[in-house]
C-alpha cells in the first residue's frame, strides 16, 4: 500500500521520471506509471514490468483510490465529532470555573436539583456519560488503528484532561454540598435549641403564674379559663375514677362559643376513650357518650351567663337525668344499661380524647370558663342539686371534689380566684 502511495506522487510530481508511457487514444492523454522502490532515484532508469494487460493496474489504482477516500472521509466525521465533544466539555468546564452553573438567588448549582443527593447523583450521570463517549472515542480509535488509519493521540490526551477535570470539578462541588448540608444541619439544631429554650422559659413564667393565683380564699374558690378553640388548651384533673355503677357529676358553666360549646370535660380508660363524655359539637344538642352511646340532652348554655348543670346515671337500665339550674329538664334510659364505668382513667377539663390523654381536636374544645367541677359514686336527689344550684349549699364530691390542688392546667388554659355564688349574688 505504501509502495503505491509513493509511486502516484512521484508520477504527480515528476512525471518525466521513471518508467513511464504515454499514449494516445481518442479519449485524450493518459499516463501509466510503474512503481518504484521507495528508497530509488527516480530519475534512474527501471526496467518496466511487464503488465499483461492496460486494465488490471487501472482497476488496481481505483481501488486504492476510493479505499483512501473512503479512510478519509471516516477520518473528517472523526474529527467533526471530536471538535464537536471538545466544543461541548470546554464550554461546561468554563461553565464551572465560572460559577454559571449557579442560579440566581440560589445556592444550587445551575439546573442540578436544590437536594444534595439529587445533585451529586446528576453530577455523576453527567460524569459517566463523559466517560461513555471518551470509551467510544477510543473504541473509534481502534477501528481507525485496524483499518490502517491513524488517530490523533493529543486529540484523545486532551479529552482525558478534560475528563480529569470535570471530575475534579464534581468533587469539589460535592464537597461544598457537604459543607452547606452540615452549616444547614448546625443551623436547623441551633434554632431548634433556641426554641426549646424560650418554650421552656414561657412554661417556667406560666407555672410561676399558675403558682401566683394559688392563694384563694378556699379550695374550691377558683375557675378554669379556656378562651380559645385549641387543642393544646385544657385541664385535668389529677384524681382517676373508681369502679362506679352510677355516678352524679355537677359543675358551673358559662361559654358563648357558637356552633357549639364543643367538651366541658371527658373521661377515658384504655380500651374505650369515650367512656363518659358530655359534648355539644356544631349545630347538634348536648350529647351525653357513656361507654360510646349517645344520649341527647335538653340543655342550653351558649348565651354567655353561668349556669349550674348536673347529670344523673345508673347502670340499671341505662337510667339518666339532665338538670339545668336546678331544675330537671329531661330524663331517658337505655344509654349503656348494665355497663360498669371502667377505674384507672382521664378526666380531661375542655377537650374531647382520642386516645387516653391525649389527640385532642380543636373542632371539639371547649371554649368558655367552669367551676365546681365535682362527682359522685351516686345519684344525687333533685332537692340537693337545687341547694347547689341556687347557693344554699355546697357539696363537694365524694369522688372528685373540686379543690385547688386537685385540678392542673396546660397549654394556656388558667386558674382564676371566683366565688361563683358571690358571682351570682352581685352579678359580677
Amino acid at each position: 500500500m505504501v509502495a503505491i502511495i509513493v509511486a502516484l506522487l512521484l508520477c504527480a510530481s515528476a512525471p518525466g521520471g521513471g518508467r513511464t508511457a504515454l499514449g494516445q487514444d481518442t479519449r485524450g492523454t493518459r499516463f501509466l506509471c510503474t512503481a518504484i522502490p521507495a528508497g530509488a532515484d527516480p530519475s534512474c532508469p527501471v526496467p518496466a514490468v511487464p503488465m499483461q494487460s492496460s486494465g488490471a493496474p487501472e482497476e488496481d489504482l481505483k481501488s486504492t483510490v476510493m479505499q483512501l477516500r473512503e479512510t478519509i472521509l471516516q477520518q473528517k466525521e472523526t474529527i467533526v465529532d471530536q471538535v464537536g465533544t471538545i466544543k461541548e466539555l470546554t464550554s461546561k468546564l468554563s461553565r464551572c470555573e465560572s460559577g454559571s452553573w449557579r442560579k440566581e438567588n440560589s445556592n444550587t448549582m445551575g439546573d442540578l436539583p436544590r437536594d444534595p443527593g439529587d445533585t451529586i447523583d446528576h453530577l455523576g450521570k453527567t460524569m459517566q456519560s463523559l466517560k461513555d463517549r471518551l470509551e467510544n472515542l477510543e473504541q473509534q480509535q481502534m477501528r481507525a488503528n485496524m483499518s490502517g488509519a491513524t488517530f490523533p493521540n493529543e486529540l484523545r490526551d486532551l479529552l482525558q484532561r478534560r475528563l480529569e477535570d470535570l471530575e475534579n470539578q464534581l468533587l469539589k462541588k460535592v464537597t461544598e454540598l457537604e459543607e452547606e448540608k452540615t452549616q444547614l444541619y448546625n443551623e436547623t439544631a441551633a434554632h431548634r435549641h433556641r426554641t426549646e429554650s424560650t418554650l421552656n422559659s414561657l412554661l417556667e413564667r406560666i407555672t410561676e403564674l399558675e403558682k401566683g393565683n394559688s392563694g384563694f380564699k378556699s379550695p374550691e374558690g377558683f375557675k378554669v379559663s379556656l378562651p380559645l378553640r385549641t387543642n393544646y388548651l385544657y385541664g385535668r384533673i389529677k384524681k382517676s375514677l373508681p369502679e362506679m355503677y352510677a355516678f352524679t357529676v355537677c359543675m358551673w358553666l358559662k361559654s358563648t362559643a357558637s356552633p357549639g360549646i364543643g367538651t366541658p370535660f371527658s373521661y377515658g380508660v384504655p380500651g374505650q376513650a369515650n367512656e363518659i363524655v358530655l359534648i355539644e359539637w356544631g349545630n347538634n344538642p348536648i350529647e351525653l357518650l357513656i361507654n360510646d352511646k349517645v344520649a341527647q340532652l335538653p340543655l342550653s348554655v351558649s348565651d354567655g351567663q353561668w349556669h349550674h348543670i348536673c347529670i344523673t346515671w345508673t347502670t340499671r337500665d341505662g337510667l339518666w337525668e339532665a338538670y339545668q339550674d336546678g331544675e330537671k329538664l329531661g330524663s331517658g334510659e337505655n344509654l349503656a344499661p348494665w355497663h360498669p364505668i371502667k377505674p384507672g382513667g382521664v378526666i380531661i377539663l375542655g377537650q374531647e380524647q382520642d386516645t387516653v390523654g391525649g389527640r385532642f381536636d380543636a373542632t371539639q374544645a371547649f371554649v368558655g370558663e367552669l367551676t365546681h367541677f365535682n362527682m359522685w359514686d351516686r345519684v344525687l336527689r333533685p332537692v340537693d342539686i337545687m341547694n347547689m344550684a341556687n347557693c344554699s349549699s355546697y357539696m363537694p364530691g365524694n369522688v372528685v371534689p373540686w379543690v385547688d390542688n386537685n385540678v392542673e392546667v396546660f397549654g394556656g388554659a388558667t386558674k382564676w380566684a371566683l366565688e361563683i355564688c358571690e358571682d351570682q349574688l352581685f352579678g359580677s
